[in-house]
């Protein structure tokens, strides 16, 4: 429930008890405060520092945060795309969450053939320009390598994550999130490491801000 000052309004007061409720109005609001303070106080900056095995930074790895642990999905009108410009895929790696609706529109001037063999979601739209009047709905975990039958140089993929706190490592190969404390799972994936399975690992998340270190064990 909201608290605002025009729901103070509504305390009910006599002429007795118009002081007492003026001042229990204020000691609510003062409470209110206190605890949309604390709410917002609850995610603390973390950073996931990704290294190849070698140790340098690592750009453009796929990682991602399971609160608790606990998958979740996509809202119904959840929505992402995939391009196709200058017979390429853009973005080359594109992350959503499970039960997203994907486009691919394609705003070359020569048609493609978009297609995907993967168990994470098999699909097959033929020859178009333009934009096809259904997205591809992503509803399982894993990562999608896309095709194109006409233009074989053209490949990209859809990484599925459940849960919607998820990025790309940076040129520094940090990955930032806003964590609440707690025991939570890590995914991680990266085109280099040669498999369309998402890993995984423990997070652990303390009360003030922190980072943790995460190899891509098979990049040296």
């Amino acid at each position: 429930m909201t608290l605002s000052r025009s729901s103070c309004r509504h305390i009910v007061q006599t002429p007795h008890s118009a002081g007492h409720a003026g001042h229990t109005c204020r000691a609510v609001l003062a409470g209110a405060a206190l605890l949309a303070a604390s709410a917002s106080s609850q995610a603390v900056p973390w950073v996931v520092q990704v290294r190849s095995a070698a140790g340098a930074p690592i750009a453009g790895a796929v990682v991602a945060v399971q609160i608790n642990g606990q998958p979740t999905k996509a809202g119904a009108q959840t929505t992402a795309q995939m391009a196709q410009r200058a017979r390429q895929f853009d973005p080359y790696v594109l992350v959503v969450q499970t039960g997203t609706a994907v486009s691919f529109p394609n705003f070359d001037t020569v048609r493609h053939h978009v297609y995907s063999f993967s168990a994470t979601k098999t699909f097959d739209i033929k020859l178009y320009a333009g934009t096809p009047a259904n997205p591809v709905v992503f509803d399982s975990a894993g990562v999608a390598t896309l095709g194109c039958n006409i233009h074989d140089r053209m490949s990209a993929h859809v990484v599925v994550v459940d849960t919607q706190l998820f990025t790309k490592s940076d040129a520094s190969g940090a990955a930032t999130f806003d964590l609440p404390a707690g025991e939570h799972v890590l995914l991680f994936w990266h085109a280099r490491l040669g498999s369309n399975a998402l890993q995984s690992k423990p997070l652990r998340v303390g009360n003030n801000a922190g980072r943790s270190e995460l190899t891509l064990v098979g990049i040296d």
